[in-house]
């Protein structure tokens, strides 16, 4: 089923998200933990039949889980990972800022990964 594999590969980011800022790459943390992210949200948008190829169809998920769960840290983590997603073509994040970051995204990846968003779809 696609969605297991799009929330297996969010999982799998953010593991690699964590070894490269470990190892002193903060961009390439930065795309892993927006990918982490965003393979999460396509996981969610799969359980649900909803269209998840383009950024805004991402941003219209989050606003439907927010809006279903009452919870704006969805928003806001989801925000934070978007950042992360800029600083990897601009690079101006602090290796702290990076980690932070990441932090946001663990806690979003276990909000979304939850039996009240998938809703039985997965």
């Amino acid at each position: 089923m696609k969605t297991l594999t799009y929330r297996d590969a969010a999982w799998e980011l953010l593991d690699q998200a964590v070894e490269e800022v470990e190892a002193g790459d903060g961009r390439l943390a930065s795309e892993k933990g927006w990918g982490a992210a965003a393979q999460m949200v396509k996981a969610v948008a799969e359980s649900r039949g909803r269209p998840h190829d383009t950024h805004t169809s991402l941003f219209r998920v989050i606003d439907s889980v927010v809006e279903e769960t009452d919870d704006d840290w969805i928003y806001d983590d989801f925000m934070i990972a978007n950042s992360l997603r800029q600083n990897f073509y601009e690079n101006q994040m602090s290796s702290p800022n990076v980690v932070q970051g990441l932090e946001y995204v663990t806690r979003l990846l276990k909000r979304l990964d939850a039996p009240d968003v998938w809703g039985g779809g997965v």
